[in-house]
């Protein structure tokens, strides 16, 4: 690679996480109106995955998926050893992402929207209902209560986050685009995966549209790769957080919120000892449970 290409590509990386958050809140509804007085300031915004859910929710979605022969067991080994790197490892490497991407995308390509928003309903209720972490579902009320905004920011399908926004009865949900034509996709996402300072984009042009005040807003993850988003707020709350996080949250003064067993919190205590585990045993798990969701 020539020495200068790596500025320009990060420069492109940078502009396509732009285009991703822009993009995601182009595409993001309000679900419902509010029970409380709104509050014009605050908002909640919350990561998804082992934040408001225990797991993956795009490895629940491709279970489902795969259930109903949108591809083969080779195919969803293959998607899910991506998608543990990179929530274990936390790669920000572009080529592993883009691997990443294009593996998921695969998934979709030549389906309508209309048929993944009403699996998605179904899927729901098959895999993720019970994944629902009562903890953070409780600060997720609280908030609604006092009639602030509560969004979904996730690397997910745009049109699963509207889903579970809608089944907990949230405001509304911020997720990865992907490219329709005529109600069928492409296979392209618009810009990139809804990542990192793509989730902070979206936040932005979200409190932008909606006249909300950074200062006053929250927001919460259980991922380093958050901070962007995180930082962005008044009140940031790290919630079941990674090594990095925790250390990050406590050296800052934010809250911590921990709704897992003792076992799991030292589990994702070291990111070394995590991935040797899962290099070394995760293709025999997944087809067991693959054969167990059968």
């Amino acid at each position: 690679m020539p020495r200068d290409a790596t500025p320009d590509r990060h420069r492109n990386l940078q502009a396509r996480s732009v285009l991703a958050g822009q993009a995601s809140a182009a595409s993001a509804q309000i679900e419902q109106e509010l029970s409380a007085a709104p509050d014009p300031t605050a908002a909640a915004f919350f990561d998804v995955d082992n934040t408001v859910m225990q797991g993956a929710s795009i490895f629940h979605l491709a279970r489902g998926l795969h259930r109903r022969d949108f591809f083969t067991t080779r195919d969803l080994l293959k998607a899910t050893w991506q998608q543990l790197w990179f929530r274990v490892v936390g790669s920000e490497d572009a080529d592993h992402i883009a691997n990443a991407r294009a593996v998921g995308l695969a998934f979709i390509a030549g389906h309508t929207v209309a048929e993944l928003e009403d699996i998605g309903e179904e899927i729901f209720d098959e895999h993720m209902a019970a994944k629902i972490w009562p903890g953070t579902r409780a600060l997720a009320q609280w908030h609604l209560d006092r009639g602030h905004r509560v969004w979904l920011v996730t690397a997910a399908p745009i049109e699963i986050a509207q889903v579970i926004a809608r089944r907990l009865g949230l405001t509304g949900a911020l997720g990865t685009v992907s490219e329709h034509v005529d109600g069928v996709y492409t296979g392209r996402l618009v810009g990139e995966m809804l990542h990192g300072e793509s989730k902070a984009a979206a936040v932005r042009e979200i409190v932008a549209r909606e006249g909300l005040v950074l200062e006053e807003c929250y927001a919460y993850s259980d991922s380093s790769n958050d901070l962007p988003m995180l930082s962005l707020v008044g009140h940031p709350c790290a919630v079941n957080p990674d090594y990095a996080l925790r250390a990050h949250a406590k050296a800052q003064g934010w809250r911590v919120r921990d709704y897992r067993t003792g076992r799991k919190v030292a589990l994702v205590g070291g990111k070394g000892a995590v991935a040797a585990l899962a290099t070394a045993g995760t293709w025999h798990v997944m087809r067991r449970r693959i054969k167990q969701s059968r």
